[in-house]
């Protein structure tokens, strides 16, 4: 059996899926992507390809190791996120090649279900116990929401206080018992995080993500010195090499690899087999699509140490399309009582409705994330 042909398809709402087909038919689907560089991402897999077509599909590692090493500049969101979706459409070729899905092939489940959460709130929040509350008659025990809007490097505290009623709000509606996750984005640096880390301590939330960007992840130390709630960090960094360095230096408790940026399935699962060695827990990160969401919950059931998983159903970005209507059975994606049940057919465990894709694929995208500015006229995080 040989790969005899990629194809790549830009559809909305901001997503890039690959198709890997076989000479004997086989078919695999990935979702290499970053978000806001979905053209930059296709051209990297098209590159990609002169070391895929006529190789055997089934030797995954080893054409892995060829994607990544091979090449003498390697690492980094582009690269990686391709290699990604090519990977992800190999275990989808395996898994059907042995009728079984990809959590059999890597040993077997250990879980029956994995937790999972919801995005409220949108980039800037607002109208947010009323989401929540949504979340919760739909079946969700926990919510993620952005923290802030742009905050400059030393901002006011008026700021800091919006953020600690929105959160109050919800603590005190929804009870002690739901689970608040708070995405910093990045938007916060080292001074204001840990003021906001520390004041947000009193309403336990499950855990603070990126409290401060990835490339200043050494500030997560005085982060952990001035709060007890749990740290997360990792959509931005995109293989082991990357979570080395944290793991070692102890100050995050939840690493949060992207199985569509960080290599794919074979890397995901060697960085989260890595997280368990340090006692530290994983939600993967996934505000994606549904190839993106099946690969990690085929992760997600043969890791022991991860325990909730991002989901993108109903995100603010998902204007247009979302997660379900990719799918010929949307029914392998329900939430019930805050999980989804394991993915137990032939390969990822779903079917993508390829006629749709290719419809999908006329009208495409070129979704960017907003660029904000600070009053002074200096760019803000998004």
């Amino acid at each position: 059996m040989k790969i005899a042909s990629i194809e790549t398809f830009i559809v909305l709402p901001r997503w890039l899926f690959l198709k890997i087909t076989t000479d004997d038919g086989l078919v695999g689907w990935g979702e290499p992507v970053v978000e806001g560089r979905a053209a930059t991402v296709e051209a990297c897999v098209h590159e990609l390809s002169d070391y895929l077509i006529g190789q055997n599909p089934m030797r995954i590692e080893d054409i892995w190791n060829t994607l990544y090493r091979a090449g003498f500049y390697r690492g980094g969101p582009i690269l990686m996120s391709a290699i990604a979706g090519i990977d992800q459409a190999l275990w989808d070729i395996k898994g059907k090649y042995y009728n079984a899905p990809i959590s059999d092939l890597m040993g077997g489940v250990c879980r029956d279900k994995t937790k999972v959460y919801s995005w409220i709130g949108g980039d800037r929040p607002s109208d947010i116990l009323k989401q929540a509350q949504l979340a919760k008659d739909n079946g969700f025990q926990t919510i993620k929401m952005n923290a802030t809007e742009e905050l400059q490097i030393i901002d006011s505290f008026s700021k800091i206080d919006s953020v600690l009623e929105r959160v109050a709000t919800i603590r005190q509606e929804m009870g002690v018992d739901f689970g608040i996750g708070i995405d910093f984005h990045g938007r916060v640096h080292k001074p204001m995080a840990k003021v906001l880390a520390k004041e947000l301590e009193q309403y336990h939330p499950m855990f603070i993500e990126e409290p401060v960007l990835a490339e200043n992840n050494e500030a997560l130390r005085e982060v952990a010195r001035n709060c007890n709630i749990p740290i997360a960090t990792g959509e931005r960094m995109y293989s082991r090499w990357d979570f080395k360095k944290v793991l070692q230096e102890g100050y995050v408790d939840i690493i949060q690899p992207d199985l569509s940026h960080a290599g794919g399935i074979t890397e995901c699962k060697k960085i989260i087999s890595m997280a368990e060695a340090y006692d530290v827990a994983v939600a993967p990160h996934c505000p994606l699509g549904p190839i993106a969401l099946a690969s990690c919950l085929q992760v997600d059931a043969t890791s022991h140490n991860v325990f909730i998983q991002e989901q993108s159903l109903g995100i603010h970005y998902n204007k247009g399309n979302d997660i379900l209507d990719y799918l010929v059975d949307p029914k392998v994606f329900q939430y019930k009582e805050g999980y989804v049940d394991n993915l137990t057919k032939p390969g990822l465990g779903i079917e993508i409705n390829e006629e749709y894709v290719r419809e999908q694929q006329k009208i495409g995208h070129n979704w960017k994330n907003p660029v904000w500015r600070h009053k002074d006229g200096t760019v803000a995080e998004w």
